[in-house]
């Protein structure tokens, strides 16, 4: 779904803010912030940061990097991603979720598989609290992304 900004300012796009994003209090942010002027403001609104929970419950929603996601945004995102990267990007995530919990998630849009997957195991370096949040702002960068996709001027 894609709408103009005047749409976006008026309309109900509560539910393209969730699939940019499945955070309420973000959703809820970038509503309360309309109208927007041009497409920057709406963007550097959208600029929020997470906290924890709202990270762990945005990451359940996202593919493995690596995996094939069936459609949308993902498989768009993803398709710097071949299948030889596909191979190693299995190992390496199995090794970052048993040491952080939950997959991993970085801004994948535009990127090689070779890129992400150095990505990936630089940030094996850091502990599950820094970890959390460089995730968090990795998903809000992924919605950014996608309301810059979703909102046209």
């Amino acid at each position: 779904m894609t709408v103009t900004l005047a749409e976006f300012n008026t309309a109900d796009v509560r539910d393209l803010l969730t699939a940019c994003l499945d955070v309420p209090r973000w959703v809820d942010a970038v509503l309360a912030g309309r109208p927007y002027p041009d497409l920057a403001a709406l963007t550097g609104a959208a600029r929020l940061t997470l906290t924890g929970d709202e990270t762990r419950r945005a990451i359940a929603a996202h593919p493995r990097i690596g995996e094939k996601p069936s459609g949308g945004w993902s498989r768009d995102e993803q398709s710097g991603v071949d299948d030889a990267a596909a191979a190693e990007f299995r190992a390496a995530n199995a090794e970052y979720e048993e040491r952080f919990g939950h997959v991993f998630l970085v801004c994948a849009s535009g990127r090689s598989g070779p890129e992400l997957l150095a990505n990936l195991r630089e940030r094996m370096h850091n502990d599950p609290d820094t970890e959390l949040a460089v995730a968090g702002r990795e998903l809000v960068e992924i919605a950014v992304l996608r309301l810059g996709k979703a909102v046209t001027a």
